[in-house]
């Protein structure tokens, strides 16, 4: 019998208290590319940093590689990229990306790449993972997919025998994952051994054998065609009575048009990222807004979150009232929820569960004052909707992913806005807490006359309400 490539023997993972993994046992065999699946909060991420020796456990993680073939034997590429400033640290701020002078104290691409470049001949991953339109960009002003494909990038320049990618196609437009599925398969007929932590609906071709998590302990593990991965999803009726007991106090949000952009531009520096915007929303509307990554889409919605100034420098109207008439950015913010990608990364990692969504009273990143006995049965009647009971007194960077998303996603409904801005919103999510989540966004909705904003690269992902959708491409809207 063959050695195996991995062995995990009753590998377990406990974080404060809390039984993450339990008593995992997996052979991977060489020649076999693992796919591992399950439900937000199922122990996916923490398997990846106990196989790569990122967290303490118990039981044994052991791999068997020829030193000789590659210069790195194990890599992992984390979901959400991480990087520094060009004085060495990460005190970066929200807005920081729609701020051109800001946004240089990041380095660039090429900056980013050049010591691997210097010591690999292998630049062709820069074309396959069509970086080289982006190598003079600053790192923070690169979208969701521009990161993923530059953190890949890295990753395969250092050579590994073993890359463990964690969600990569997160963030990716159709597009992009094709092409990630795609050069997936690549890089596995170049010798390098997957192992890939994704939905059950994102596969490549390459994948052999799946493995199934579920509440940290491993379920399923065997060849991928005989998994059944598509378990049945609930959808179901949510307490109608208890969200009509969460309307808003002031129900005197009288606005006619919550967003009107007339020939809206924005430049930085040579490069035009959005030309010639002319839209508006009305009132009790709800809209998609799609488009390729990188195609303006966080730039368009910074500027009605009031988080970038070249607003002052545009005709743009936010809730009827011109922006630079006198209106403070927090008198716009209190009318706002809002979810973005990366919004998690600004929060203090020490911030409780409760305490980030009871920030969205304040539109805060973080929890600065003493709330109410009202305010606290507001935000605990959110927890109860988004079933965040168990998670609420935890860390927020203790919890999943798909967790993390559901407490942003409780941060931007609890003072229950008129305007609610959801870009990517079930990114992390399994289908369960998916279609939860779309059954109570049309609930509020229609029981409030919300006006939405939805971003997503995944149609499935929209909920029923929305009936008009804008289209960016290469900074041009469409009106569908």
């Amino acid at each position: 019998m063959s050695t195996p490539l991995a062995q995990l023997t009753d590998v377990s993972v406990i974080i404060n208290g809390i039984d993450i993994l339990k008593d995992i046992n997996l052979t991977i065999q060489p020649g076999e590319q693992w796919a591992v699946v399950g439900k937000s909060g199922s122990g996916k991420t923490t398997l990846a940093h106990a196989l790569t020796g990122k967290v303490f456990h118990s039981g044994t993680v052991a791999f068997h590689l020829p030193n000789h073939l590659h210069a790195n034997r194990l890599l992992l590429i984390e979901q959400q990229h991480h990087f520094k400033n060009r004085s060495n640290t990460s005190d970066f701020y929200y807005q920081q990306r729609y701020n051109s002078a800001d946004a240089e104290d990041t380095i660039t691409v090429q900056e980013a790449l050049q010591p691997l470049i210097d010591k690999s001949p292998a630049s062709t991953w820069i074309e396959q993972l069509h970086l080289t339109h982006v190598l003079d960009e600053p790192l923070i002003q690169l979208s969701n997919g521009e990161n993923k494909r530059l953190q890949l990038a890295k990753a395969l320049f250092l050579d590994p025998a073993v890359l463990i990618m964690d969600n990569p196609f997160t963030g990716l437009d159709v597009e992009g994952r094709q092409t990630l599925h795609r050069i997936i398969d690549t890089i596995v007929a170049s010798g390098i051994s997957i192992i890939l932590i994704t939905p059950p609906q994102e596969l490549p071709a390459c994948i052999t054998h799946v493995a199934v998590l579920e509440n940290g302990r491993l379920v399923k593990a065997g060849k991928k065609e005989e998994a059944q991965l598509f378990a049945s999803v609930l959808n179901p009726a949510l307490p109608a009575e208890t969200i009509k007991k969460l309307k808003a106090a002031g129900d005197n949000n009288h606005f006619t048009a919550a967003v009107k952009m007339v020939n809206v531009c924005i430049k930085y520096g040579e490069k035009t990222i959005l030309h010639n915007i002319n839209w508006e929303v009305k009132k009790g509307e709800c809209w998609s807004v799609s488009g390729p990554n990188g195609a303006g889409k966080s730039t368009l919605l910074s500027l009605v979150t009031a988080d970038n100034p070249q607003a002052y420098a545009n005709e743009l109207y936010l809730f009827d009232q011109r922006r630079g008439s006198g209106e403070s950015i927090w008198d716009i913010k209190r009318r706002i929820g809002f979810v973005s990608p990366e919004l998690h990364l600004y929060f203090d990692r020490g911030t409780s569960c409760f305490d980030v969504i009871a920030s969205g009273l304040f539109d805060t990143i973080g929890l600065f004052r003493i709330i109410s006995t009202e305010q606290q049965e507001q935000v605990q009647a959110w927890i109860q909707l988004l079933q965040l009971e168990n998670v609420q007194r935890r860390p927020l960077f203790q919890l999943s992913l798909g967790q993390q998303r559901m407490v942003l996603l409780a941060r931007a409904l609890v003072k229950n806005p008129p305007l609610l801005i959801l870009d990517e919103p079930c990114q992390g999510l399994d289908d369960e807490q998916i279609s939860y989540f779309k059954t109570l966004i049309n609930q509020l909705c229609e029981t409030f006359n919300t006006t939405l904003l939805y971003v997503s690269h995944y149609s499935k992902d929209l909920p029923a309400c929305i009936t008009k959708a804008a289209y960016l491409e290469n900074g041009k809207m469409i009106i569908k």
